[in-house]
């Protein structure tokens, strides 16, 4: 009986076939992530990857979701730190999500508080890409805050159906309702939306790469900043967990600030911060609710069944599930947002 890895590649060696893209081997990529399988294409010129979707994070059926996907990778590519997309393998009975074709990035996982120059640099790159005419299919609402906040809330929704204390689901509402309804400043451009430090690759020339894009669209760049810098994103990745120092986070952002030239306001950089710590927060209420139960990820867009993954990433995942949603760290980021709108203001507006 063939394992699932042998049945992805029996898979994909189909439909590359039916698409005439020639290869030398296919090699499995370790299983990591909760929404993609990876496969190294080796190939006579560049190597390239092939991902292929278990899932969809946005919510969206197969298809729609692979043009959302690939439209990612080619926006976010033009800033020169993004694997640019190669073609797509379209969805069919043996690859019912279909395929993108990306470069293949040839480096070490970001290391930090090391790599947080380079990868501040990295979004900078992204976040000074113009903004086209027409942005579809990427999403982008007229009000990127009220989308935002929009976003959370409805994941919020989870909170009283995972099981957790009173105590933890009263602080995190407590939390939800002190956003503010409007920023001074909220001028939206590309942003990735998954910027947690295990998504970077420092290659050969120094670059961090953003190698994980599905989850673009047009928005606020504090939420980047904010999702690579937080205690729930650099503590995520069993590989490159650390804990950052409040003086190391504050260079981060002043980094990205002397890239970019102009930059949001201290009020509105740390909105966006706490904005995107609630939006894991009940990101981990969904999927603890969620993760067990089995869905059939052929008619749903989303789904945390443990039956996709792993079992030592479901493991993980609900390890770090747990880690956030604990009183004692959410006491701690608290903190940290208050220490670091002081550490901010003297730099930015």
């Amino acid at each position: 009986m063939p394992t699932p890895a042998e049945q992805r590649i029996t898979a994909l060696e189909g439909e590359l076939k039916r698409a005439g893209i020639t290869y030398r081997t296919l090699s499995p990529m370790a299983d990591t992530g909760l929404a993609h399988d990876h496969v190294w294409m080796h190939r006579d010129g560049d190597d390239w990857v092939a991902r292929l979707p278990k899932q969809s994070q946005m919510g969206l059926p197969p298809t729609e979701n692979l043009a959302y996907e690939a439209a990612c990778y080619e926006r976010a590519s033009a800033g020169g730190h993004a694997p640019r997309l190669h073609g797509l393998l379209p969805v069919s009975d043996t690859l019912p999500r279909g395929g993108l074709l990306v470069d293949a990035i040839e480096g070490q996982l970001a290391s930090l508080p090391q790599d947080l120059a380079r990868i501040a640099e990295t979004l900078a790159s992204l976040h000074a890409l113009p903004r086209p005419d027409s942005p579809a299919p990427l999403l982008a609402p007229k009000n990127p805050w009220q989308a935002m906040r929009e976003e959370v809330a409805r994941q919020g929704e989870w909170l009283e159906k995972a099981d957790l204390s009173a105590d933890v689901v009263a602080r995190i509402r407590g939390e939800l309702d002190a956003l503010p309804a409007v920023l001074p400043d909220a001028e939206p451009c590309l942003i990735s939306f998954d910027t947690h430090p295990g998504n970077f690759l420092v290659d050969g020339r120094g670059r961090a790469v953003l190698v994980d894009l599905e989850k673009c669209r047009y928005g606020l760049p504090g939420i980047d900043l904010a999702h690579t810098s937080l205690y729930t994103s650099t503590t995520w990745d069993v590989n490159t967990q650390a804990v950052l120092s409040l003086e190391e986070v504050a260079a981060f952002y002043r980094h990205w600030q002397d890239r970019m030239g102009e930059a949001p306001s201290t009020q509105t950089l740390i909105a966006c911060r706490r904005a995107t710590w609630l939006w894991s927060l009940t990101w981990c209420a969904k999927w603890r609710a969620q993760h067990l139960q089995a869905q059939d990820a052929e008619r749903r867009g989303e789904d945390w069944s443990a039956e996709l993954t792993d079992p030592d990433t479901i493991a993980h995942v609900r390890d770090r599930v747990e880690h956030y949603l604990s009183p004692g760290v959410i006491d701690h980021v608290q903190r940290e947002l208050s220490e670091l709108h002081h550490a901010l203001s003297p730099h930015f507006a």
